[in-house]
């Protein structure tokens, strides 16, 4: 759905590559778009937001609202901090505007695949929107803890995720967070002005060479990958051509385990493939306590179900309680996190 008829060609031209996929409908506007979901009832579809008549972001609400199905937003940079409105709308992901060549189009053509199975709810506006700070049951935190770090590895999903997490974290959690969520080059400022409003801890893009600071949340950009050393620095390490992920959840997630070891808490949230499953062993091993995201309220279950199947998972729970867990974990006595130093499977 885009009212550029170049670039509703060219979406058509990358799903027509894949035999097992076929674009049963085009709309210039939101309203079209809606009326079409309704007569067409496709698996998916992909949503530009800006269109005249009705706009994407008012086109989502009312799919969500009437005939719920998973939907991609297909944007380009400028509208990026826009986009991310589209995530509390029921909107699930969102990607750059495919680009010409192979590579990208393969790309997103199995990102369509993947979500296309996805299942996905009614959503009423204001629904699914966060309860109120003042009003959410956020766990007293007890004791020093600045000496602990939470690395946070999400895909598929993940901003919407965050913005729970983040949003129910105590207001002065005494801990420096530091985020890997998969995400297109060029998005990573609009996402984090989405999430800032909602954070209760104060929330950044990470910049090469700064140091961590206590109640601070650090967002890698996908451009780089990210680790950070025993001094709490960060460090940007280059892409490779080969990198299939950007950024990064396993090297994030390993350089936490060597530079912090049992003091290191792994969190690894709904999303695809399996990164951030190596990561999150490396910090069991290490002494560390890991948490992943249930089955149940992920979008998709492959990073966090891989890395329970692995072994190495402390606390399995529902997205609504993970940030408790996260405090309960930074607040444990070393001793007990000593204790945990083991192999995974």
């Amino acid at each position: 759905m885009d009212d550029s008829a170049l670039v509703r060609d060219l979406i058509r031209a990358i799903i027509d590559l894949d035999p097992e996929m076929e674009v049963v409908g085009e709309a210039v506007n939101g309203l079209e778009a809606a009326g079409k979901v309704v007569d067409l009832r496709p698996d998916i579809v992909t949503m530009d937001i800006e269109m005249p008549v009705m706009d994407g972001l008012q086109a989502i609400e009312r799919i969500m609202a009437e005939s719920p199905v998973p939907i991609l937003v297909v944007t380009s940079r400028g509208d990026a901090k826009t986009a991310y409105n589209a995530i509390s709308k029921g909107a699930l992901d969102l990607v750059m505007k495919p680009d010409v060549n192979m590579e990208s189009a393969h790309e997103f053509v199995a990102k369509l695949k993947l979500m296309s199975k996805v299942r996905v709810i009614p959503h009423i506006s204001g629904r699914r929107a966060h309860t109120p700070a003042a009003a959410v049951e956020t766990p007293a935190f007890i004791g020093e803890a600045s000496d602990r770090i939470v690395a946070i590895a999400s895909s598929t999903g993940g901003p919407d995720a965050l913005s729970l997490v983040l949003s129910r974290l105590p207001l002065k959690f005494p801990v420096p967070i530091v985020i890997a969520q998969h995400i297109s080059d060029g998005f990573v400022n609009g996402m984090v002005g989405w999430l800032k409003p909602l954070s209760r801890v104060e929330l950044k893009v990470a910049e090469n060479g700064e140091y961590l600071r206590p109640g601070t949340a650090y967002v890698c950009p996908p451009e780089t990958h990210m680790r950070v050393d025993g001094s709490k620095k960060i460090i940007f390490v280059g892409r490779q051509e080969k990198d299939i992920y950007r950024p990064s959840c396993d090297m994030l997630l390993s350089s936490v385990a060597e530079a912090f070891g049992n003091k290191s808490i792994g969190v690894i949230l709904t999303g695809m493939g399996s990164d951030g499953v190596e990561g999150i062993k490396k910090i069991k091993e290490a002494g560390g306590r890991t948490i992943a995201q249930d089955e149940q309220t992920s979008v998709i279950f492959g990073m966090p179900g891989l890395a329970i199947e692995s072994g190495c998972i402390d606390s399995v729970v529902p997205l609504e309680e993970i940030s408790a867990a996260i405090v309960k974990a930074a607040a444990a006595g070393l001793e007990a996190s000593a204790v945990r130093t083991g192999s995974c499977t």
